[in-house]
């Protein structure tokens, strides 16, 4: 289908999210049309915002001419439009998938991701109701096993009480975050509302999303980027504090600079045992959406997943590698042991990840694998050679400071409406 221009259009919310972006510009590659649902923020439109990822993602201009973005949001009811926009809307769009989410763990921002995860899906059923639409993808996440044990089916998770209102709180018996919660809840609102419409739904399940595996370029720094970000940190920290001050603040925790530029940076990560953090390069989950975008069956539920775990052992070996650093190892349990004050700031910063860096859960593949293995799509392993670029990428951006330094932002796309996402 690549090149050939589709009579269908594609409905994507999300669309300047890490995924949807990237969802947009696959489907103007293969000749689709696309409306992108997208908001405002920080200080710029949606339109300037799809052009900017547009531009940072290299999509040409000639593929731009089907891309209609829509100023919406879907935290209000029908995403804000009016009634014109959304005849329109429900007369044209032949299929949805929705991006749009909150990733957020606070608890504090319970009823903030209740809204977009929840509520929003909500909203845009709604808004799909007696439309055309004949097929809804879910783009979901893999931890909507919350704390389960051991293989986690490629089926919807029992509700078991959780009714039609989200609860007025986390279920820590069940639940790392409210972000689990949420998607958990918003895959059986789906089912439930795709069946009275007579929707089909296909509900996708990544785990870990980095960058592209080959460049290592990324739109975002968080789950596998944090604790490295934070030693990456230390690092330059303690070096300026050597080179410039003495060293007093180093010595004091135990940390110094050998003449070669070798910092010894004493951190002990909390590994668990022979548990790991389940990983997809960017790159692979769209190969991966596209094969099980293809199939014949609207209907199912599939783990986009790393058939391996990748043990914090292996990472803090490859940062210690590219950052050129000693000292910095894992500890396979070791949770009461006394901690030094370097470790416990470290066990800050990374305390929301630290269910995914030690996961003892292992998602079934059965149903995705039927799908991806006849077509060749296998997810890539996680090796220095992928860390490296990934990192050198997010270092060289300055995490995300710089991300928009090269990437100019003209206002060129077509028919651009104004009424989130």
């Amino acid at each position: 289908m690549m090149g050939r221009e589709s009579k269908e259009t594609t409905l994507i919310t999300g669309g300047t999210g890490f995924l949807g972006s990237h969802l947009v510009a696959r489907f103007l590659a293969e000749g689709r049309r696309v409306v992108a649902l997208a908001r405002n923020r920080e200080g710029m439109s949606a339109a300037q915002r799809m052009v900017r990822l547009l531009d940072w993602l290299k999509v040409p201009q000639n593929l731009r001419r089907r891309l209609e973005i829509l100023e919406a949001d879907l935290e209000v009811p029908r995403g804000g439009l009016d009634p014109d926009t959304i005849m329109d809307l429900q007369n044209k769009v032949d299929e949805c998938v929705h991006c749009a989410s909150d990733t957020s763990f606070a608890v504090g921002k319970r009823e903030q991701v209740q809204r977009v995860n929840v509520q929003g899906l909500e909203n845009l059923l709604d808004l799909l109701a007696g439309s055309r639409c004949r097929r809804l993808h879910l783009i979901s996440t893999a931890y909507v096993a919350g704390k389960q044990v051991g293989k986690c089916s490629e089926d919807l998770p029992p509700e078991d009480g959780i009714g039609d209102v989200f609860k007025d709180a986390l279920d820590t018996t069940r639940f790392h975050n409210v972000y689990e919660q949420s998607k958990h809840r918003a895959e059986h609102v789906a089912m439930q509302r795709c069946a009275v419409i007579g929707m089909g739904l296909t509900i996708y399940r990544p785990s870990i999303v980095y960058g592209d595996s080959r460049t290592g370029r990324t739109l975002a720094f968080n789950a596998l980027y944090h604790p490295v970000r934070a030693v990456h940190y230390f690092r330059k920290l303690y070096t300026e504090d050597i080179l410039r001050h003495g060293g007093r603040k180093a010595g004091a925790l135990g940390i110094h600079l050998d003449a070669d530029g070798t910092l010894h940076l004493p951190i002990r990560v909390l590994g668990g045992d022979g548990c790991g953090v389940n990983l997809i390069p960017v790159d692979f989950f769209l190969r991966a959406f596209q094969a099980i975008r293809d199939t014949a069956d609207p209907n199912g539920v599939y783990h986009i997943v790393n058939p391996r775990n990748t043990f914090i052992s292996e990472i803090v070996t490859f940062t210690n590698r590219f950052f050129q650093l000693t000292g910095l190892r894992s500890l396979p349990g070791g949770e009461d042991l006394p901690r030094n004050g370097l470790e416990l700031l470290f066990d800050r910063h990374v305390q929301a990840y630290g269910a995914y860096m030690r996961d003892a859960r292992v998602f079934d593949r059965t149903r995705a694998e039927a799908v991806l293995n006849p077509v060749g799509v296998v997810c890539p392993a996680f090796t220095y050679k992928v860390f490296a670029a990934c990192m050198r990428f997010a270092v060289d951006v300055d995490w995300g400071r710089r991300l928009w330094s090269d990437t100019t932002t003209p206002v060129t796309a077509s028919k651009q409406k104004t009424s989130s996402c």
